[in-house]
């Protein structure tokens, strides 16, 4: 697996970053995240989570069927509805790879980052979509607007439930690295 949100990955990754700062400590941050799926659910869009679902079974997959081992925790290899967890460390990262039929192989991937001596955290949330062809840059784009949506909205979830006390979450960083080749501090100014 080549690093897509490296600064020097391939170009052909089409890459979602968002990121959101929450007053709460890693373990905290990362528990709504190892609890996601199952009966759970994915926090924000469940509708929109069945219609990809229902998507997938119409053209022979096995759709976005709410499963997974533990319902608080996870293991390389687990299956979280239709998802593979492909990397875990317990509050740090999740790595899950899309096994939904795509023009292309799919990865969503969050990150805890601790901050202030621990006190508080940065959880980043990352889509990268390695398309296959015309079709897959027809896809990407296609849910580009669908993508900005749900996944704004489901980090946003994450960082409510992480801390639950504390002011609505505003979502900070968003970086689209399909369009322009460099490091969204390089290209607007915040």
């Amino acid at each position: 697996f080549r690093r897509a949100i490296d600064e020097h990955a391939g170009s052909h990754y089409k890459v979602d970053t968002r990121a959101v700062t929450v007053d709460a400590p890693p373990a905290a941050a990362f528990a709504p995240i190892r609890r996601i799926g199952g009966a759970t659910g994915w926090y924000f869009g469940d509708a929109m989570w069945r219609l990809r679902g229902w998507l997938d079974r119409s053209v022979g997959g096995v759709g976005m069927p709410r499963l997974r081992r533990d319902p608080d925790d996870c293991v390389v290899g687990d299956v979280i509805d239709n998802w593979r967890v492909e990397a875990y460390e317990p509050d740090y990262l999740l790595r899950l790879s899309a096994g939904l039929k795509l023009p292309g192989r799919g990865w969503l991937e969050f990150r805890v980052e601790p901050l202030d001596g621990g006190s508080r955290s940065l959880i980043r949330q990352t889509a990268i979509f390695d398309p296959r062809g015309v079709s897959g840059r027809l896809y990407w784009y296609g849910v580009l607007p669908l993508h900005a949506l749900i996944f704004r909205g489901l980090l946003r979830r994450i960082a409510e439930r992480a801390a639950p006390r504390a002011a609505p979450a505003h979502v900070s960083i968003f970086t689209y690295r399909s369009i322009i080749d460099a490091p969204a501090s390089e290209v607007f100014r915040w």
